[in-house]
């Protein structure tokens, strides 16, 4: 896999509870400009419209030796799922209040761009705060433990 583009805000702003692979319809302008990496996932969520997944908010830069025909940066794209996964996502939205965002892009093994979806719930500031602590804590014991060999 050759990671396109990660979503870091992400993981600080939300819980990942569950982590779904997700295919995206694109034109070839699009897969041109993923490839050269040309993406933000920065604000980007899925939602349903319609039955359908649709990826809105994520910016795919214009790809530079396109012609009239070039795509829009900001435009919705359809996210590629079973029917089934849809509909348990849909009632986990609507129930929990939960969020999909997007975590990753990327090329599969066939070359295909894949999203890594995540289904999050908000962070609160004090669960930020929690792990930062965290995170500072666990630095400290390593650099306890190396200093002491």
């Amino acid at each position: 896999m050759k990671t396109i583009s990660q979503n870091k805000k992400a993981r600080h702003d939300y819980v990942v509870l569950e982590k779904f692979e997700a295919g995206i319809a694109l034109t070839g302008t699009e897969v041109k400009s993923c490839r050269a990496g040309g993406v933000s996932l920065v604000d980007a969520y899925a939602s349903i419209y319609d039955g359908n997944l649709q990826l809105t908010g994520a910016h795919i830069a214009p790809y530079e030796q396109g012609n009239r025909n070039n795509h829009e940066a900001r435009r919705p794209r359809r996210l590629l799922m079973h029917k089934r996964e849809i509909l348990r996502l849909k009632k986990s939205i609507e129930a929990k209040g939960l969020t999909l965002v997007p975590l990753a892009f990327y090329f599969n093994d066939q070359g295909k761009v894949k999203v890594e979806m995540g289904l999050c719930r908000g962070k609160n500031v004090h669960d930020k705060r929690d792990d930062l602590k965290k995170r500072e804590d666990d630095r400290d014991m390593r650099r306890a433990l190396t200093a002491k060999r």
